[in-house]
């Protein structure tokens, strides 16, 4: 017992100058002055010792500072930038894990003692918790690796895991998502919150929506008749796609000048297109743009009303559908098989 005390509190050094320069939680001994009074003076309504209450009222005076540091950074940053919430939102986590630091690093000075007791310490300590604590730790690794090399940030659309959602909230053990996503694929808020650990981002893909690129390409197809007149439909479908999306083609330039200084990513075409393939049901014209990823379901609804409204007023183009044909030879202008047996050569 003797020498748990012992490595609790240290016992002082003989040297009498040695110890004046040791707080009071390590060397034992109140200093005189205001701060020997301030402490005789609580020490004698609680009495617990001068030692125990010097340590508590360091203790307390250390979370008065850093509770009014982080008040008045605060309050400076909304003087600065009122309505700025992202900022507001990022000074309360950082000084918030600043706080928790210096608060951690300033107790154990105060309630443990000298720095090799504190190192002896914190060695049990992370033996024991490495071992019982595996997850926990590798969430902790998992937030250091996102603050430092910013996979996503706040406010950044993500899918890890197949959850697909917005960055809301960044803490040490994991982030949370505000969902997005239904069962019609339309990318809009199920109004769910998903906390993910941080640990997921060493075991899982992680696709940033909204990241150096802010935009993505967004495909739509239209399937017209065989017996429709396809390069008309194709030349609307291109203008409707320049009227729905042109306007994205400069600002995604730009976007991607910055994204190609940290990122390979290379596009010789950023403005709308059409593609034509075959399908079983008839032509597939197939519209490509940029959109922004939370405008999808919105551009989707312009591009197709605006398709609708043309194609009603043309005769010669019409939208398929699975349909099941008969084939007649004579009304197609092609023999019958009799009159084909009668026109076979040698007969």
């Amino acid at each position: 017992m003797q020498a748990l005390r012992d490595f609790i509190r240290p016992q002082p050094p003989a040297d009498s100058a040695a110890a004046e320069r040791l707080p009071s939680a390590v060397s034992g001994v109140v200093p005189d002055g205001l701060w020997g009074r301030v402490v005789g003076a609580v020490d004698g309504v609680l009495g617990f010792g001068p030692v125990v209450t010097a340590d508590l009222l360091l203790t307390l005076v250390l979370f008065v500072v850093l509770w009014a540091f982080r008040r008045v950074a605060l309050s400076l940053v909304r003087r600065r930038g009122p309505d700025d919430v992202r900022r507001l939102y990022q000074w309360r986590k950082g000084t918030n894990y600043v706080v928790t630091a210096v608060a951690v690093v300033a107790l154990f000075r105060i309630w443990i003692g000298a720095t090799g007791s504190l190192g002896t310490f914190l060695g049990l300590l992370t033996a024991g918790v490495a071992i019982a604590l595996k997850d926990p730790l590798t969430d902790l690794a998992g937030w250091a690796f996102i603050l430092s090399r910013r996979p996503f940030t706040t406010g950044d659309r993500v899918t890890i895991r197949e959850v697909t959602g917005d960055v809301i909230d960044q803490r040490v053990f994991q982030f949370t998502l505000l969902e997005v996503g239904t069962s019609t694929g339309a990318g809009q808020s199920t109004g769910r919150i998903v906390h993910v650990p941080n640990g997921w981002v060493f075991s899982s893909s992680v696709m940033n929506h909204t990241g150096a690129f802010a935009y993505v390409w967004n495909e739509i197809a239209v399937v017209v008749t065989f017996e429709s007149d396809w390069r008309r439909a194709k030349a609307v479908l291109i203008d409707v796609a320049h009227e729905c999306a042109d306007h994205l083609s400069e600002d995604a330039e730009r976007t991607l000048r910055r994204a190609a200084r940290e990122y390979f990513i290379f596009y010789s075409k950023l403005t709308p297109t059409v593609y034509t393939s075959v399908v079983g049901e008839g032509v597939k014209l197939t519209i490509r743009y940029l959109v922004s990823p939370r405008r999808v379901r919105g551009s989707e609804q312009d591009v197709w009303e605006a398709v609708l409204d043309r194609f009603a007023q043309m005769d010669d183009v019409d939208l398929a559908y699975p349909t099941t044909r008969f084939f007649r030879n004579p009304r197609e202008g092609k023999p019958g098989p009799a009159e084909a047996d009668r026109e076979a050569p040698g007969e």
